[in-house]
Formats: structure tokens, C-alpha cells, sequence
């Protein structure tokens, strides 16, 4: 069994490790921050639970910005601020996993680097969980989304795709701004597999969830990091990784198209007898044809997905790597090795 570090104890006091994982976070970054710095003292929330922030965890996934020299420099500036460095981009999940597996925290807060998530109610997420009794807390944005009605509609759309392929309405309620009991978010980064999708895995641990009010804020200058490509790679995955649920579609199909196929023979034969077809039907033939082949090629499409997926896990791809900081690693070879050679 993995071995899970000991929650930080500090009084009585709810410990809070805050995980945000760093794209492009060159200029929010230290404003994020600063709004933080003060939950690092003991402090309560608006139901009276004592809480503190312990430490802040930033996961370098790789952005085209600085935000590496803001890492460091955060670093250095606070003594709670510890920091991660991925080998490469691995994602917002993998990213995301990578800092809750080096939590420490009775609870676990994970929010984007962008500004967009406001710290002042990581308090609110503590007490609902508290008083729900929840294992995850998601938050729930009582204003639209910063983006445009396209991603907004786009992003609303997949999720009723996706509670309605997983079942129920949790996919709903992910949001990147949520609250997760630290002994389950350590375990679930410990077991996590390449091409998970991070609230997929946590419903399958727990369904203890809640949600909290929220006020989402602009993102400022900063643009979004997900093209409708890469948002739709996402929602993709979450379809994936949700189960075996993709491959009964595939079977719901085939027993559709027959049906139809049977209806449409049933509609040529009775045609036939009645004299009503003077001229041998193409045009049934054609659209019989396009229908299966379609669904033959979309079934063959989504079973090569699960495929490629069970093969990274089978070939041992990870979901993420941690290296050393590259400015402040070790050299690969020293001064003296180079001039023996």
C-alpha cells in the first residue's frame, strides 16, 4: 500500500494545502499569491472553523511564458511556497495530481494560476465540506464564465454530453476551483494512470460531493491556454477515462442501425409487392450503405481510442514527471568530466 505523509497538524486548525498548477501565470501569478498570504496565519471561516494555509504548492507544466522566474522568485520571497517541476507539458489534470501527491494538507484547494479563481472562498469551500460532510467540494460560479457565448455554450453542451455517457449529473459540477480531502487526493495521484481525467478519478472514489457558491472573476489580459481543439481533446478524454460506458454506445448503434435496417426492408418489400417501385432503388441502397459504413467507421473510432489508452497505461506512460528545477539542477556533466574528454 502507498505510503501517505501525515496530515499537518497546527492547533486545532483545518490545514489547507493549496495546489495551483502554472501554465501561463507570468502576470497573475504574484497577485494570486499575495491574496493568499494572509490565509497562512490562523485564521476562521464565516462558520467559525479555524483553518490555516499551510503551504502552497506551484507545478511548472511548461507554458511559452516566464512564469518559471516567477516561480522562483515566489519561492525565495515566502517560506510557504514550495514548487514542482514537470519534464514537460503533461496537462492541467496531470499538473494538478502532481502537486496534490506532494500535499501535505488536511485538505487539498486546487485553483488556476489565471486570476479567475479568488481565494477569499477557499474559506466557504471548508465550510461545506464540514457541514455536508463531503470528501470534494466543487465550486459553483453564480456569473458566466469569463470567455466567450461560444466556449461557454461549448463547455456547458459537453458536460450534458458527459453526465449522460457517465450517468448522472456530476460532470456537471467540475470545476478546476474545487476542495478535496488531502488522504484521498494523495491516494487517487498515487494510482492515477496516463489520460485520467482528474474529477472522472475522484468519482470513483468518493460521492460524497457538494458544492459552493462562487464569484468568478475576468481573466485580464491573460487568453484562455485551450483552443476548441485542445478543449475538445478534453472533453474526449473525460469520455475515456469515464469507463466502458463509450463502448455500450458503440452497441446501442449497431442495434439502432438495425432496427432502422429492418424498418427501411420491411417499408422496400412491401413497396415491392404493392408495384409502387417501377425502378430498382439506388437511392435506399446508397443511404443503407452510407449509414453502416458510418457507424462501422465511428464504432472502429472509438474502440481504437480505448485501445490506444489501455496501450500507454500497458506500456508504463506516465501521467507526469517530476524533475529538478532546470536553472538550479545539477549540471548533467561537471567541469572536470568535460575536460577528460
Amino acid at each position: 500500500m502507498t505510503s501517505v505523509p501525515k496530515a499537518i497538524s497546527t492547533d486545532a486548525a483545518h490545514a489547507l494545502s493549496v495546489v495551483i498548477p502554472v501554465y501561463k501565470g507570468e502576470r497573475s501569478l504574484p497577485d494570486l499569491v499575495n491574496e493568499i498570504e494572509p490565509m497562512t496565519r490562523t485564521s476562521a471561516t464565516r462558520g467559525g472553523l479555524a483553518y490555516i494555509v499551510t503551504e502552497v504548492i506551484l507545478v511548472h507544466d511548461n507554458g511559452p511564458d516566464s512564469s518559471d522566474a516567477i516561480m522562483r522568485e515566489l519561492q525565495d520571497a515566502f517560506p510557504f511556497i514550495s514548487t514542482i517541476w514537470l519534464s514537460r507539458n503533461y496537462g492541467q489534470h496531470a499538473a494538478t495530481l502532481a502537486g496534490m501527491s506532494a500535499s501535505r494538507g488536511e485538505w487539498i484547494v486546487t485553483l488556476d494560476e489565471d486570476g479567475q479563481h479568488d481565494p477569499a472562498f477557499i474559506p466557504d469551500f471548508l465550510d461545506t465540506a464540514i457541514q455536508d460532510r463531503a470528501s470534494v467540494v466543487y465550486a459553483k460560479p453564480q456569473n458566466r464564465a469569463p470567455h466567450g457565448r461560444v466556449r461557454n455554450a461549448a463547455s456547458r453542451s459537453a458536460k450534458r454530453a458527459v453526465s449522460a455517457i457517465v450517468g448522472g449529473r456530476a460532470s456537471q459540477e467540475f470545476q478546476s476551483f474545487r476542495l478535496v480531502r488531502g488522504d484521498i487526493g494523495r491516494q487517487l495521484a498515487g494510482f492515477a494512470k496516463s489520460g485520467v481525467y482528474l474529477d472522472i478519478a475522484l468519482s470513483w472514489v468518493t460521492d460524497r460531493v457538494s458544492t459552493t457558491a462562487v464569484t468568478l472573476r475576468d481573466e485580464g489580459e491573460r487568453s484562455s491556454g485551450y483552443s476548441y481543439t485542445s478543449l475538445f481533446a478534453h472533453f474526449w478524454r473525460m469520455v475515456l477515462s469515464s469507463g466502458t460506458r463509450g463502448l455500450r454506445l458503440v452497441s446501442i448503434l449497431g442495434v439502432t442501425l438495425a432496427v432502422v435496417g429492418v424498418v427501411i426492408a420491411i417499408y422496400l418489400i412491401i413497396a415491392r409487392l404493392t408495384g409502387s417501385v417501377e425502378v430498382e432503388g439506388w437511392t435506399s441502397l446508397a443511404v443503407i450503405t452510407l449509414m453502416c459504413s458510418g457507424a462501422i467507421l465511428v464504432s472502429l473510432g472509438i474502440i481504437a481510442e480505448y485501445i490506444g489508452v489501455t496501450l500507454n497505461v500497458a506500456m508504463g506512460r506516465p501521467l507526469y514527471l517530476v524533475v529538478e528545477d532546470p536553472e538550479r539542477a545539477m549540471p548533467l556533466a561537471s567541469e572536470e568530466t568535460i575536460g577528460q574528454r
